[in-house]
């Protein structure tokens, strides 16, 4: 059995669209103020911008085959954990605070960002297999980082401090590894039942 949705489609269309354009503008701002929580979520965004083109392509295949790359799927989210421990690395040695202001006001946009996201997919999160829900999950968890990141800008204009920014930043991470469990756990299901209906 196939999914063919075109209101599908076009959720996941704008939504990696949405996602990729607003990848671009955090990097910039998280380089430029040295941020290691919104260089952590604008790799989210890419991860999630990645995440949909690959739904979008893949919603014709068959459920054996859309559960096998769910799989992939779930090993794509671990991804931004490895570049934020990276980052972090780097902060830990230098513990220069980012500026305050422009990472509480990106950390505000990317929430807009990604509730729009999240809208835009949770009708389809329980129908569209372990691919749309990888995608659903990574939008709400980048909901909860953008709230962490706000409050890590209040907490650095207060302090002065590199830290609140560097724990948010792996916090993150740790957001992004409970994520990928899930998608893998309901891609293995979906394997097992897609099997079950070959051999009926």
């Amino acid at each position: 059995m196939t999914i063919r949705d075109t209101a599908l489609h076009r959720a996941v269309a704008r939504v990696a669209a949405l996602e990729f354009g607003f990848f671009g503008v955090e990097a910039s701002i998280a380089i430029a103020i040295g941020s290691v929580a919104l260089i952590a979520d604008s790799i989210d965004f890419l991860e999630d911008a990645s995440i949909n083109l690959l739904i979008f392509v893949a919603l014709g295949w068959s459920a054996l085959a859309r559960a096998r790359l769910g799989g992939a799927m779930a090993l794509i989210l671990l991804l931004p954990t490895v570049g934020t421990l990276w980052v972090a690395w780097e902060k830990f040695n230098t513990p220069v605070p980012p500026a305050a202001l422009p990472l509480t006001l990106t950390a505000l946009a990317a929430l807009a960002a990604n509730a729009i996201s999240a809208w835009l997919l949770a009708k389809h999160r329980h129908t569209g297999g372990s691919m749309v829900k990888a995608a659903f999950l990574s939008a709400r968890n980048d909901m909860i980082a953008n709230v962490a990141i706000m409050a890590a800008g209040i907490a650095t204009a207060f302090t002065l401090s590199a830290w609140p920014d560097l724990g948010v930043g792996l916090a993150v991470a740790l957001l992004n590894i409970g994520a990928a469990k899930e998608v893998w756990e309901a891609a293995r299901t979906e394997r097992r039942d897609a099997r079950l209906g070959e051999n009926a």
